[in-house]
């Protein structure tokens, strides 16, 4: 992605109405302590995969971004979730890891390696991880997610779609991200309206988010958050 200035008010701005939007789907909002000398931290799903009461800490790729870890372990402490992590020499980044239903989705790329997959497969206990070799993606997360109803929806060219089951094409780039708010309602970026009248057609109920500032640094509306289900 061709880079640009950020504007750093306006990126506060659009952070502030996408908590908002969190907020108002009924989900309680907590904040990982600010990390000010990893500007990427703002990207906090990278950092973790949360399953029934355990999260897993990813060892990214990148590993610029390690020092990351730190306030997401606390903020996960806080909630009473169990700790596992991947270690070396694995990589993973929480935005390769799509779960739906039993199955687990984890992509294979620049930020996670093979070693962190299997890492994951065996934290992860008895569910199906099913690895998807991504290309010219950051995540799997930016090339494909799944709607409540768990199909899935994205851009084939950047996946091997011979591993996954049907995959609805997004008309644009930014439609391939869904977070799932509830059980009809979905959340996604204002940089993708085709595919968010598609979903309204649909049926979804749709939230609309803008997130550009977060876009023009490679991030998407599922990079934003964790969302942690209720156990019980």
């Amino acid at each position: 992605m061709e880079r640009r200035p950020v504007d750093v008010g306006l990126a506060g701005r659009q952070h502030e109405a996408y908590v908002a939007a969190l907020r108002a789907a009924g989900w309680n909002v907590r904040e990982v302590a600010p990390a000010d000398r990893c500007p990427d931290a703002v990207f906090v799903e990278d950092t973790m995969v949360v399953a029934g009461g355990t999260a897993v800490l990813g060892r990214s790729g990148a590993g610029r971004r390690r020092a990351e870890i730190g306030g997401a372990e606390r903020a996960v402490l806080d909630l009473g979730l169990e700790v596992s992590r991947i270690k070396a020499p694995g990589t993973l980044d929480g935005g390769d890891v799509l779960q739906v239903g039993d199955t687990v989705y984890v992509g294979r790329g620049s930020r996670t390696n093979e070693e962190g997959v299997c890492q994951l497969a065996h934290l992860l206990g008895g569910r199906r991880v099913v690895p998807v070799p991504v290309n010219g993606a950051l995540h799997l997360k930016s090339a494909l997610t799944a709607l409540p109803d768990g199909s899935l929806i994205g851009r084939p060219e950047n996946v091997d779609t011979s591993v996954l089951p049907f995959l609805r094409v997004a008309p644009e780039p930014s439609g391939a991200h869904v977070v799932v708010l509830g059980p009809e309602h979905v959340l996604m970026a204002a940089s993708a309206p085709r595919t968010a009248e598609l979903l309204a057609a649909d049926g979804w109920r749709v939230t609309v988010v803008d997130i550009g500032e977060f876009e023009a640094l490679d991030g998407c509306v599922t990079c934003l958050s964790v969302l942690v289900p209720a156990t019980g």
